[in-house]
């Protein structure tokens, strides 16, 4: 039998009905204390039937927020709000993994505890401007983190993971993409680092690699995954050879037996031009299930699958519009457009109001 979106897979431990996955995507509706609302639950309940959701990405600790509205997962309330969506996603025989997240360098003062400065590999400013309370502000130089301090980095990500299972979910996805800040350990045009955890590709793979072991060792590896973006110059990210770190990091990667690798193929958030790179290869250097994503539709999604290229296919902004992407793709129905003016906060509309069939 050949397999298609439609046909079911195990991800670790995680036994999925099909093989559409909903991409983490941030939507800045979480209430008070980065606390999941009732809002929240239904707009992850409305979706349930992908074979699994990776929810938006959340915070693993105060100072790693970057964004208004963001939903975190240190605190008891957090927990309590992450687990009546757990409970309905899995009311309506859903799978649901929450995406760890710490955004290093893309944040602002006015977002952090204490007005305190945004940390990073290394004290690099990024182009472009941060999104606060007050509006768009440009970004501030980042404090480096001193060797001493990532020891607490590694164990924020142990202690969401935990908070993560005391919610619930099915497994976590550690996010090293998009330019946050396990990507700026990685990728040496924000790492210059000159101690264990810069310089080499092995050294600035370390960082990722101490977070995956010890979320694994919360987890377990066959409920643990890890997103990543070669090549997503996404918030002015860049490296001098992306195929030979990233190779390296998927290798390193197999070792742990993840429940998957979840790769974003180019670039995203009109991230602007970006290197050529061997996706196919990549793969190869993996030895569990991964999961594509970026631009596939039906067609595409079940092509990759078929020939092997991915064993599930992640998509983002036709999950915003279209709760019930999954049974519009079996019968081939029109697709809802979605309206980009609601991505990003607001109220139900362009949240839970998209109409099913």
């Amino acid at each position: 039998m050949t397999s298609d979106l439609f046909s079911p897979v195990s991800l670790g431990s995680i036994n999925l009905k099909n093989r559409i996955i909903m991409a983490p995507l941030t939507r800045n509706r979480a209430g008070e204390h980065g606390v999941p609302q009732d809002i929240n639950v239904k707009y992850y309940e409305q979706r349930a039937s992908a074979g699994l959701i990776v929810t938006e990405a959340t915070p693993i600790s105060a100072m790693g927020h970057g964004y208004p509205a963001l939903p975190g997962i240190y605190t008891e309330e957090q927990v309590a709000g992450w687990k009546k969506i757990t409970d309905a996603v899995h009311a309506k025989g859903g799978k649901i993994v929450l995406q760890l997240w710490h955004v290093g360098r893309i944040s602002h003062p006015s977002l952090l505890p204490n007005n305190e400065l945004p940390v990073a590999p290394s004290a690099i400013k990024p182009a472009g401007q941060a999104f606060t309370y007050q509006g768009l502000v440009d970004y501030v130089t980042p404090r480096a983190l001193g060797l001493e301090e990532i020891p607490g980095i590694v164990g924020e990500y142990a202690y969401a993971a935990k908070c993560a299972m005391d919610a619930g979910f099915d497994g976590v996805e550690i996010h090293a993409a998009n330019g946050y800040l396990l990507d700026q350990f990685l990728r040496d045009g924000t790492n210059k680092r000159n101690d264990p955890y810069g310089g080499s590709i092995e050294n600035r793979s370390r960082l990722l690699l101490e977070v995956t072991s010890a979320v694994v060792d919360v987890v377990g590896s066959d409920k643990a995954g890890v997103r990543i973006s070669p090549v997503n110059p996404f918030n002015d990210m860049k490296d001098s050879n992306p195929q030979a770190l990233f190779n390296y990091v998927a290798d390193a990667l197999s070792k742990f037996n993840l429940a998957y690798l979840h790769v974003v193929e180019g670039g995203i958030h009109g991230g602007g031009d970006f290197e050529p790179f061997d996706f196919v290869a990549l793969r190869k250097h993996f030895n569990g299930p991964y999961i594509a994503n970026l631009g596939y539709d039906k067609t595409t999604g079940n092509t990759a699958i078929a020939k092997g290229d991915a064993d599930a296919v992640a998509y983002g902004v036709p999950f915003i519009a279209n709760p019930d992407l999954v049974q519009r793709y079996k019968i081939d129905a029109p697709l809802n457009q979605a309206d980009e003016s609601t991505f990003y906060g607001g109220t139900e509309k362009g949240y839970t109001d998209y109409p099913t069939l």
